[in-house]
């Protein structure tokens, strides 16, 4: 049986630029982020196993919240 002839390999040559690793973003809204849902947690266990008559007080505060921290909406969309 005749022999298939070899395929040339093209040599491997390395980037010439030297490039630097670069950073996205910072992890510094983990350690607020984990501490806001302990004291949702917290605050979802009172109302609805402990008191559970709270239940539309805390959503009406809930909803004063978002309005008091995000006046554009949850969205971000503004009126311009």
């Amino acid at each position: 049986m005749p022999e298939s002839r070899s395929r040339k390999k093209a040599e491997y040559t390395p980037p010439t630029g030297s490039k630097k690793a670069v950073r996205v973003g910072s992890r510094r809204w983990i350690a607020p982020a984990m501490v806001a849902c302990w004291i949702f947690g917290l605050a979802w266990i009172v109302v609805f196993y402990i008191a559970p008559d709270l239940k539309e007080v805390v959503y009406f505060g809930i909803f004063l919240l978002i309005l008091v921290l995000k006046p554009n909406g949850l969205f971000g969309v503004g009126t311009e």
